[in-house]
């Protein structure tokens, strides 16, 4: 559904708009489309045809997301629309991240009936960028609260200051993308910039949001040793305690790099449990390195194969064995 956009600065006599929303801030003219494929000029106007149009829907486990130490073992609907500020060339998603596929319209109001059934604890709104669904969001966000449900994101956190801060007050957990601390990877791969995403993670954080970072490894282009430091060590200058998930790559879209080696993804553990509390490898099979262990004795608190999880190495989210409190939302 077509509605006003928030967040643009109008150039008056010019029939010009520039979008505020994240970091590109598109300037548009008449007919014009934003780089996310969502925002665009309408008679001197900016305007967003994603209000409530879904493009995709499951029930998921948590774990999926992935978040780890948000509700483990619990299910969240989760939901995203078209488009995407990034134009990463390894997308996965890219039908619906770069193109426009067909969309089911769902009110406000009916996204509430479906965060609750399942067991449901929420809505994750994922699969694209959800930050350019900012308006939905920010609307069905405060009815899901209201429910006493969760808001989750999971993001590549390209988004402005001030639309950010006034998103945070009802979002509960995010799953941030951080993609490589190289600029020219930002530049060359995502078609983006880097600052705006590491300002963003620190204000989620600070935010008290609940936060997790995922980096994906790409062969060749963000997988060295020096790559995996400087990621290791950025989050530890935020919080050691965050979450951090090292993904294997796949070739897909417009990158036909090799798949991230087995020993690529052991040596980035390797390196980054060495400064984080909490280290996980996702999208490969490494028994044990998505288990959460205890930082100060290593008991395995949570266990788990798939998406089944087993936290009885947990008391009232202590250590059971030596008493540790342990950053875990529940």
């Amino acid at each position: 559904m077509k509605t006003d956009a928030l967040y643009f600065q109008k150039y008056e006599n010019e029939n010009k708009v520039k979008c505020l929303l994240c970091p590109a801030e598109c300037l548009l003219t008449e007919g014009k489309v934003g780089i996310c494929g969502s925002r665009f000029n309408e008679n001197g106007k900016l305007i967003t045809d994603n209000f409530g149009e879904l493009v995709s829907a499951c029930y998921d486990p948590i774990e999926k997301k992935p978040l780890y130490h948000f509700y483990p073992g619990s299910t969240i609907f989760s939901t995203g629309a078209n488009g995407c500020n990034f134009g990463c060339s390894n997308c996965q998603n890219w039908e619906i991240s770069q193109g426009k596929v067909r969309t089911q319209y769902v009110a406000p109001e009916e996204l509430v009936k479906l965060a609750r059934d399942k067991n449901s604890i929420g809505v994750a709104y994922t699969y694209t960028e959800p930050l350019i669904w900012f308006e939905y969001i920010a609307s069905a966000g405060r009815l899901i609260r209201e429910a006493g449900l969760k808001n989750v994101l999971v993001t590549n956190g390209y988004i402005n200051e001030k639309p950010l801060n006034d998103l945070l007050p009802i979002i509960d957990a995010a799953n941030i993308d951080l993609k490589s601390m190289d600029t020219k990877f930002y530049k060359k791969v995502c078609k983006a910039k880097l600052e705006p995403v590491l300002e963003n993670i620190k204000i989620f954080y600070d935010s008290g949001v609940h936060l997790e970072i995922t980096n994906l490894l790409i062969t060749g282009l963000n997988d060295s040793d020096s790559d995996i430091e400087k990621i290791t060590d950025f989050i530890a200058s935020v919080s050691k305690s965050i979450p951090t998930h090292f993904s294997a790559y796949y070739p897909t879209y417009k990158m036909d790099r090799p798949a991230t080696s087995p020993e690529r993804m052991l040596r980035a553990y390797e390196i980054a449990i060495t400064k984080l509390d909490h280290v996980y490898l996702g999208n490969i099979k490494f028994p044990g390195k998505s288990d959460t262990l205890c930082p100060e004795c290593g008991t395995v608190l949570i266990s788990r194969l798939g998406y089944r999880t087993d936290i009885s190495g947990l008391n009232n989210w202590r250590c059971a064995h030596c008493g540790r409190i342990i950053n875990i939302v529940s």
